[in-house]
């Protein structure tokens, strides 16, 4: 009996010693299952960190774009206007001089006319060279016209200042309609009938709104993105070749470019302490897939070369960020696109900080 006990003892002791060897292994397996879960999660949350750290860096390049193009845009536009303003003070204020002086000169010559009205053959032969009576009627129009010439570059010197807007407070009262109206004037080039070309109709449907507390410069730097994006679109159904069949989508957006005007409509409006600007176009317009992409950093459907990707991307991130706003496109193949600005008219003195 002793010998079974004792064999009995050893084969307990054997199976105690191989339990406690696998509950070792086990132990051992899920430590390092654990070490590897921390492990891949410690990986995760690195990968999650340089993602965010690299959408950092890309939002950080697109601000430096950004304000190197304002810079740089502003800069220029400001420096033209400053260099254009003085000689043309210098003349829009002698008009007035010149004008008082020829009507004097004038009178002058009616006089000589009514106390002399025989003049000899000499003098005869100049009026008849200059044909005075023609000189006399013309000259009074080409001093009005040259004042309404002046008169307009004295405006566009001033949409170029209100564009610019460096002579101004970064966040700054404005009058909404002023910013488009000059970003329309520094467009005027490529929306005025030209030769071949025949201009697009900008139809404006502005309703009364409030001065809007902004950054200036950068929402007129907004309406030249979308402005421009309109003209390209309209330019783009406009030297559209025809689709191959199968493709009546692209097909019928070409025809119907071709049948109606060219227009970009802009409409403004005050609702509940909010200013809504609707910008839209009647050319090409976008499928959905593009559509949704639009706003995102360098995404463009331009040809290499013509197109960074960064100007709706940056658009968005000064209505948004800055202005405490949305910007939202709405296209419809065929039937043009829609851009639609809702900003406070009040800004929060916190935005735009980072």
């Amino acid at each position: 009996m002793s010998d079974a006990f004792q064999q009995v003892t050893q084969t307990n002791q054997e199976l105690f010693s191989v339990v406690e060897q696998l509950q070792n292994e086990i132990l051992e397996r899920e430590q390092i299952e654990t070490a590897l879960q921390q492990s891949e999660e410690q990986f995760r949350n690195q990968a999650r960190h340089l993602e965010q750290t690299l959408i950092e860096l890309r939002q950080a390049q697109m601000q430096l774009i950004q304000s190197e193009k304002m810079s740089g845009l502003g800069q220029l536009v400001a420096g033209v206007a400053h260099e254009i303003n003085n000689p043309v003070n210098f003349i829009y204020g002698n008009l007035t001089y010149a004008t008082e002086y020829v009507q004097q000169l004038l009178q002058l010559l009616e006089v000589y006319q009514q106390q002399y009205p025989h003049s000899t053959p000499a003098l005869n032969a100049v009026l008849e060279q200059i044909d005075l009576e023609f000189v006399l009627a013309d000259l009074p129009k080409t001093l009005a016209s040259m004042r309404v010439g002046v008169e307009r570059i004295r405006d566009i010197i001033k949409s170029l200042r209100i564009f610019s807007r460096l002579d101004e407070a970064e966040i700054k009262s404005v009058d909404i309609h002023d910013g488009i109206d000059s970003t329309l004037l520094i467009l005027q080039s490529r929306l005025k009938a030209n030769g071949s070309n025949p201009g697009i109709v900008v139809v404006k449907d502005y309703r009364q709104l409030p001065r809007v507390e902004c950054y200036a410069g950068q929402l007129n730097q907004v309406f030249m993105n979308i402005l421009t994006n309109a003209i390209d679109a309209i330019e783009e159904a406009r030297n559209r070749k025809p689709m191959p069949k199968g493709q009546t989508d692209e097909l019928l957006a070409s025809q119907i470019a071709d049948c109606l005007p060219a227009t970009i409509t802009i409409r403004t409006q005050a609702a509940d302490g909010q200013i809504i600007i609707r910008i839209s176009d009647n050319g090409l317009g976008m499928p959905e897939k593009v559509r949704k992409q639009l706003f995102e950093p360098f995404f463009t459907t331009k040809p290499i070369g013509q197109g960074t990707g960064l100007g709706m991307s940056i658009s968005h991130q000064i209505i948004v960020e800055k202005h405490q706003g949305r910007l939202e496109c709405y296209s419809t193949l065929g039937k043009g696109t829609e851009f639609v600005i809702t900003i406070p008219t009040r800004l929060n003195p916190e935005s735009g900080k980072s």
